[in-house]
Formats: C-alpha cells, structure tokens, sequence
C-alpha cells in the first residue's frame, strides 16, 4: 500500500509581492497531523532556456554578469515566459532577442522543477539545431549580455572545467548532449 506523503494547506498569506518576486508564508499540514508554520514559498514565473545548436554545431551561449554571485557567468538563453506564451514560442522568442540566431528546428527536452522545496515555477529546455545568426537582437532594459559559441570540445571542457555554473541548466545541456550523441551513457 501506498503511504500518502502529500500535505494540506490550511491557510496562506503573502508577505511579499512585487513583479518577479512573490513570497508567502503557508501553514501546512504533514499526514501525520503535524502543522509546519510558517512554511515560505517563493512564487516564481516560469522560465524557459534554450541549447542552440548553429548549422556548423557549435553551442551558442550568453555571457554575463550575475550580482547575486559576483560573477562572469556563461549561460543557455533564454527567460521568463509570459503571460498567455506558450513555452516553445518564448524559447524561440528569447533565442532571437538575446542571441540574434533563428531556426525553426526546434525540439522539446526537458522541464523541471527548479528548487521544489521552495520555489513553484516550471523551467523548460529546448534543442534548437540549425540555427543562424540575422542580427536582431532585441535586449531587455538591463540585460547586457555577450554571444558565444562553442565546439563540441569546447562544451565539454567547460563542463569537466565546472565553468557553467548555473545549476538547472547543466541538467539540460548534459541531456542535450546525450541527444545529439556528443556523449555516451556509461
């Protein structure tokens, strides 16, 4: 038999709100009767990243500042989807605004949770293959960002070098890898 592992909102209150930041503080209550209070949630939009494959098979990436971790980070790309969007149309939307390529070789790969304990947003991964550069890109009011690119050789030095650094987008580049036959499973 199944044990039921599910818990019980009894109550919830928001103790923050702003556009891309939304937090509460929810009483829950475990199977077993037990109530945490106060539990906190981070209300996040959902979010969708892309690997972009160009016609001569090197991985396009952004490369940017991140404040949080005082750091040059390199990263898939992507954002935030929004509201009525549909997660493929924003990848291929965001692809074009922050990196200027398009393709219309465009390939489901994975969702995820990406904190689940505390945060209830969805981010989903595309493949893109076949893509070039027409030079529109369109940035966010404080994006700044760098476009690169990277060989097969060079994607996986920078795995094995720890150089990507943004935790959820490792998951899917490795999974993206296995789908092109960059690497094997062992």
């Amino acid at each position: 038999m199944e044990r039921n592992l599910r818990w019980k909102k009894l109550k919830s209150e928001y103790v923050y709100k702003d556009r891309w930041f939304i937090a509460r503080a929810d009483s829950c209550e475990l199977p077993d009767g037990r109530v945490i209070e106060p539990y906190y949630v981070v209300e996040l939009p959902d979010w969708t990243n892309v690997i972009v494959l160009t016609k001569d098979e090197r991985m396009v990436f952004v490369k940017q500042y991140r404040y949080p971790v005082d750091a040059v980070t390199y990263e898939l790309p992507g954002g935030i989807i929004e509201k009525g969007e549909e997660p493929q149309q924003a990848a291929l939307r965001e692809m074009e605004e922050e990196t200027g390529y398009t393709s219309a070789d465009i390939s489901f790969l994975m969702k995820l949770s990406p904190n689940p304990a505390i945060n209830n947003n969805t981010a989903y991964f595309y493949l893109v293959r076949n893509a070039e550069p027409n030079g529109k890109q369109q940035f966010d009011a404080f994006e700044d960002l760098d476009v690169v690119s990277f060989s097969k050789e060079e994607v996986l030095s920078l795995l094995r070098e720890n150089k990507i650094q943004h935790g959820v987008q490792v998951g899917a580049v490795y999974q993206a890898l296995l789908k092109l036959g960059w690497l094997t499973e062992q």
